[in-house]
């Protein structure tokens, strides 16, 4: 599995001069999977219809939000934990303090060690190593070879050759 990065400029706001350093910023290819997409990779896998993978996946979103909104947290073995946090505002005296002070309400992830990305690069499975690779270095590469397909080459063009999702 490979990810592809650009390098971009970002300044330093603390520094009035505007300098700033280069990072590595990972670009995600056209458009994000969906519930089906993900249906349709776990049927190749599995002895379970379409159907029957689509409705245990909808059913799990459901299942999970009823758990979520009642106030737990939801542990998936293998991938990671979810849990609601609040933005609230502040008052002066306990008295004070209401429901009426939460802003918004956001669910967050935090990922097991299981799935997340390994970048030792002694790691010998290969399901478990991301490989990075540069975009200029890809471009360049597809130039070289005369651009056989004639079609875009840029995030989210389509024509990138890379089908697959890097998850």
């Amino acid at each position: 599995m490979s990810v592809t990065y650009k390098r971009v400029f970002r300044k330093n706001p603390a520094l009035k001069d505007g300098t700033g350093k280069y990072h590595p910023q990972l670009i995600v290819w056209g458009k994000s999977a969906t519930l089906d997409t993900l249906a349709q990779q776990m049927k190749e896998s599995s002895s379970l219809t379409l159907g029957d993978i689509r409705s245990v996946l909808t059913n799990f979103v459901t299942a999970m939000r009823a758990e979520l909104y009642n106030g737990h947290s939801v542990n998936i073995d293998g991938f990671g934990v979810f849990s609601l946090s609040a933005t609230t505002g502040g008052v002066d005296t306990k008295e004070e303090c209401n429901a009426d002070l939460i802003k918004s309400v956001r669910i967050n992830f935090r990922a097991s060690s299981a799935i997340r990305p390994n970048l030792d690069p002694a790691t010998t499975r290969v399901e478990d190593r991301i490989d990075f690779v540069d975009l200029e270095s890809q471009l360049k590469k597809l130039n070289m070879q005369g651009g056989e397909d004639g079609g875009s080459t840029g995030p989210a063009g389509g024509g990138d050759g890379q089908d697959e999702s890097p998850l």
